[in-house]
């Protein structure tokens, strides 16, 4: 089985310089995979992965969200544009393989793609579907409240989240180092990230899915 993050950038086209969140977002995916086998940016600002361990998806989806959400907002016509990420992850086999990600098939795209158009239903930026309803049911219901932070990270906090999520041993004098402020400033960012209950919620995320996979 693998994984494929399917998603979107949120207001992206409110942004005069696309290249702030574009590059950045093009260098991570690079670091991935290959493109256009493993990912592919279309339209502008819609995007599909390929994720070969399904149980590391959400991780990988949390540092895109982490990415996005420390871009430095715009003023347009006393209008502030702050730009977030929609995501869903569908798990499951891959049945063909394409040149392009969008020409490859099987349960894990359909997955991703059927999760996808339900998200603004839903009213929520991230969510799973696989093979597993019940587990489904637990993990988005994670997500959706884990989204009434998360969609407000503040760039400070998507900045600490980044670092952690990469590096999850890191300890806070270490973070506070790399973004170059004292460590008690790291831990009330730490806390105002709901860092914790991140790495919780992921660490349940891969626990759980590593039981379905056995």
């Amino acid at each position: 089985m693998i994984a494929v993050i399917k998603g979107d950038i949120i207001a992206s086209r409110m942004l005069i310089n696309q290249e702030k969140w574009l590059q950045p977002l093009k260098t991570l995916f690079d670091n991935w995979g290959n493109m256009p086998e493993q990912w592919e940016l279309v339209w502008g600002d819609s995007f599909q992965v390929e994720i070969e361990n399904p149980e590391i998806a959400l991780q990988k989806a949390l540092e895109i969200k982490s990415l996005i959400k420390k871009i430095e907002p715009e003023e347009t016509n006393r209008k502030i544009s702050i730009i977030d990420v929609r995501m869903s992850i569908g798990i499951g086999d891959k049945t063909f393989t394409g040149k392009r990600i969008s020409e490859s098939n099987g349960p894990a795209f359909i997955n991703a793609g059927e999760k996808f158009k339900k998200l603004k239903k839903e009213k929520t930026n991230l969510a799973i579907q696989s093979p597993w309803a019940t587990f489904d049911d637990e993990i988005n219901l994670y997500l959706k409240l884990a989204g009434t932070f998360m969609d407000n990270w503040s760039i400070s906090s998507a900045e600490l989240i980044e670092i952690v999520l990469k590096k999850p041993n890191t300890t806070q004098k270490e973070i506070g180092k790399k973004l170059g402020i004292k460590q008690n400033s790291v831990s009330g960012r730490w806390n105002r990230a709901k860092t914790d209950e991140i790495l919780e919620i992921e660490k349940v995320y891969r626990h759980k899915l590593k039981n379905l996979l056995l």
